[in-house]
């Protein structure tokens, strides 16, 4: 039986329900996929969005940044409520109507608090992590960071208990009697794919491109 996530006041999903999902396996998906999230907490009264990259390690969100960033200080308190979500665009459904264009998208939203990370083996397995999540194979080639760029260098981790994910799948769905219309109706797939890699201009004569970028 899979694991699921117990729904709050924030997370219940009541537009739409039948595209909510509680699935812990499915949460820890789509947040995986995605490089990039987006946080969303109050400074000074106002609502502030900030995107960042970001690793998952078990049922912990972990992102980085730098000690002098004024919203990593805000959130290392651990005081401040954290909205985070990711979204994954799949496909355009255009349908005959206008009302009925949609997407077809896998997201997740969830709510937690930051804790600042203060273990030296869980900041390397941290930045370790996410520099493998954003390709596999660089963490053993490249330099690793010094002690001083650890000192410049703050790392939070937010625990997945207070989450949900709503995704939309299939072709579009049109009022029956739009069925009949002449009109094209279907979906246009999108994806997020990596290109061939590009040398920096500055690169040092012999070196060839790793076998991981092949």
């Amino acid at each position: 039986m899979s694991k699921t996530i117990p729904q709050t006041p924030n997370t219940t999903i009541s537009r739409l329900a039948k595209r909510a999902s509680y699935d812990v396996a499915t949460i820890h998906t789509i947040l995986d996929e995605s490089l990039v999230c987006q946080l969303a907490f109050i400074r000074d009264q106002i609502p502030v969005i900030i995107p960042t990259g970001f690793v998952r390690i078990e049922d912990e969100i972990y992102i980085h940044g730098s000690v002098g960033s004024s919203y990593m200080r805000q959130l290392a308190t651990g005081q401040d409520t954290v909205c985070i979500s990711v979204t994954h665009l799949d496909g355009l459904v255009l349908a005959r109507s206008a009302f009925h264009h949609s997407v077809n998208y896998r997201s997740v939203v969830l709510f937690s608090k930051a804790h600042l990370v203060t273990d030296k083996t869980e900041l390397y397995q941290a930045l370790e992590l996410f520099t493998e999540k954003v390709q596999p194979g660089r963490w053993t080639e490249i330099r690793k960071p010094t002690d001083n760029e650890w000192k410049a260098t703050m790392v939070l981790k937010f625990k997945i208990e207070e989450a949900s994910a709503k995704i939309r799948t299939g072709p579009p769905k049109d009022d029956e009697e739009d069925y009949d219309l002449p009109i094209w109706a279907g979906i246009v797939p999108l994806k997020t794919i990596k290109e061939e890699a590009i040398p920096d201009p500055i690169l040092k004569q012999g070196i060839s491109k790793p076998g991981y970028l092949l």
